[in-house]
C-alpha cells in the first residue's frame, strides 16, 4: 500500500439542522448533527500513533490497517458443506483484497478460538507470500465443534495488542446460537474489546439469533447483516473489507460540552442506521462527554442530539450545546478538535417560529420510531399477539412510505400485504419464510437520509 501526503488526510466538518426557536418555558432542543469526512485517499493509510500532525490536526497517515477474520466453524457449518465451502471461498477473496502491508489474521471459531493463520499468535502483514500462504491455510477450516462467540472476540483482541495500525477491523460470520457460553460470558467479552477494535457481524442462513449478531455489531461499532444464501458470502465478504480498508481515521468521538443547568437527553447516530449512543458516554471534564463514533473514511454520518436547558425567558438566547468531533493526539496530548458545530436555544413568543418542526429532525424521529415499530410488530407477531402485530407493523409501513424508505418498505411488504400504505392498513401473511423475516429484522435499523436544510449553525475546523 502507498504512502499518503497530508493532502490525503481526510478533513472534518460538522453542520447542524436545527429549530432554535422554543416556546416560553419551552426546556427541550433537538438538532441533527451532520459529520462528513471528505479528502482521504480512498483505501487509505491509517494515522499510526506516534505520526507527526497534519495541517488538519490529524496524524499524517502512514500505510497499513489491521483485520481479523473470524469464521464459524462450528458443527453446524456443514449443513449443508456447501456452507463451509462458501465460508473458505469467501475469506480467500477477503485476502485477495489485501493491499500489501495491512497486518491480518484468521481465526476459526468454535467452541474455542483458534488462530488459523499465520498461527504463531500475531499478525501476517499483506504481500503476495503471506496472501497464498493463508488461502492454502484456508483448507484447514473444518466444521466441527459448538459456538462460543466470545472466545474469538478475545483472540482478535489478543492479535491486534501488537498492530501497528489503529485502525483495527475484525470480520465476524456466524451460522448458529451463541449456545456453549452464558449470555453473560458474551457480554463481558463485548465490554472488554470494545473500543480495542471495530467489528462487522454477519449471520449466514437462518438459524442464527438476530439480537445476538446486531448486538455483537453495536457493541463494536460495525454493521450487521444476513447473508441467507451461503453462495452470496464472496460478495458481501469483499466488500466488507474493501469498506474496512477505506477507514483512514480510528477513534473518533463525538464531544458534547453543555452550559451550566443543561443536560444530554439523548445522542443517537441516525443515518446510516438507528444507534442509540447514549449510555456510551465517557465524561471528558466539567460538562463535557464523549461519545464513540468508530473509524472513518470518506463518508458522512447524522446524529439526533436533544438537550435540556434551563427556561431563560422570552428574548433571550444561549448556547444549548458546543458539539465537537475529536480524534486522540498522536503525542498522547489533549485531543484534536476536527471541527466544531453550535446547538443554540433562543426564547420566542412567536408562535409560528416556536412550533415549526425542523425537516432533519422530524425525518429522523420517524425514522427511529420506524425501527422501534419494525421490531415491535416482529416481537408480537412472534409471541402470537397477532393484533398486536398488525398494528405496529402498519405503522411501520406508514412511516416507510412517508420518509421514502423504499428499501424498508420493500422488506415489510414480504412479511405483510399493504391494503393502504399511507394510512398503514396491512395484513399479516399467513406465511413467512424465516429468511424475509430475519431480513427485516436485521435491517429494521437502516435508514434514509433527508436533503440538507434548515442550517443554524456551524464551525469548520
Amino acid at each position: 500500500m502507498a504512502n499518503f501526503s497530508q493532502s490525503q488526510v481526510p478533513r472534518f466538518s460538522v453542520d447542524v439542522y436545527q429549530n432554535e426557536f422554543l416556546p416560553e418555558d419551552g426546556r427541550e432542543v433537538s438538532a441533527i448533527v451532520t459529520v462528513t469526512s471528505t479528502g482521504g485517499g480512498a483505501g487509505g493509510g491509517a494515522p499510526l500513533a506516534g505520526a507527526s500532525a497534519s495541517p488538519t490536526g490529524i496524524p499524517a497517515p502512514a500505510p497499513g490497517a489491521a483485520v481479523v477474520v473470524m469464521v464459524d466453524c462450528s458443527g453446524s457449518m456443514d449443513y449443508p458443506p456447501t456452507k463451509m465451502r462458501n465460508a473458505r471461498e469467501a475469506t480467500a477473496a477477503a485476502i485477495d483484497t489485501l493491499p500489501d502491508g495491512v497486518e491480518f489474521a484468521v481465526v476459526a471459531g468454535t467452541h474455542e478460538a483458534k488462530e488459523v493463520y499465520p498461527a504463531d499468535g500475531g499478525l501476517a502483514v499483506a504481500d503476495a507470500r503471506t496472501r497464498a500462504a493463508a488461502v492454502r491455510s484456508l483448507r484447514r477450516l473444518a466444521a466441527g465443534g459448538g459456538t462460543a462467540i466470545g472466545t474469538w472476540l478475545r483472540l482478535a483482541d489478543y492479535l491486534f495488542a501488537d498492530a501497528a495500525s489503529p485502525i483495527r477491523h475484525g470480520i465476524l460470520l456466524t451460522d448458529g446460537r451463541n449456545e456453549h457460553e452464558s449470555p453473560e460470558d458474551l457480554r463481558a467479552a463485548l465490554e472488554a474489546v470494545a473500543g480495542q477494535f471495530t467489528c462487522d457481524a454477519r449471520g449466514v442462513g437462518t438459524d442464527w439469533e438476530v439480537q445476538e449478531v446486531t448486538a455483537i455489531a453495536s457493541a463494536l461499532l460495525g454493521t450487521a447483516d444476513i447473508v441467507a444464501d451461503p453462495a452470496q458470502l464472496t460478495a458481501d465478504f469483499t466488500a466488507m473489507m474493501t469498506d474496512a480498508l477505506g477507514k483512514e481515521v480510528a477513534d473518533v468521538a463525538l464531544r458534547l460540552w453543555t452550559p451550566v443547568g443543561a443536560e444530554v437527553v439523548f445522542v443517537k447516530q441516525v443515518a446510516p442506521a438507528v444507534e442509540d449512543l447514549t449510555d456510551r458516554r465517557t465524561e471528558a471534564g466539567p460538562r463535557a462527554g464523549d461519545y464513540p463514533t468508530g473509524s472513518w473514511g470518506d463518508e458522512s454520518r447524522d446524529y439526533h442530539v436533544c438537550v435540556r436547558v434551563p427556561d431563560a425567558g422570552i428574548g433571550h438566547e444561549m448556547l444549548a450545546a458546543r458539539a465537537s468531533l475529536i480524534v486522540p493526539a498522536a503525542d498522547g496530548g489533549p485531543p484534536r478538535v476536527l471541527s466544531q458545530g453550535l446547538v443554540r436555544a433562543v426564547w420566542t413568543d412567536d408562535l409560528a417560529a416556536s412550533t415549526a418542526i425542523n425537516a432533519q429532525v422530524a425525518h429522523y424521529t420517524g425514522q427511529a420510531e420506524l425501527a422501534a415499530a419494525i421490531r415491535s410488530g416482529l416481537d408480537a407477531r412472534k409471541s402470537g399477539d397477532f393484533d398486536g402485530a398488525t398494528a405496529k407493523l402498519g405503522r411501520a409501513v406508514q412511516l416507510a412510505a412517508a420518509s421514502g424508505n423504499a428499501d424498508t418498505a420493500k422488506l415489510l411488504s414480504k412479511v405483510v400485504d399493504v391494503v393502504d400504505a399511507a394510512t398503514g392498513t396491512v395484513r399479516l401473511k399467513a406465511k413467512v419464510a424465516d429468511a424475509d423475516e430475519m431480513t427485516l429484522e436485521t435491517r429494521s435499523t437502516k435508514t434514509v437520509r433527508v436533503k440538507n436544510q434548515g442550517r443554524s449553525s456551524t464551525t469548520a475546523g
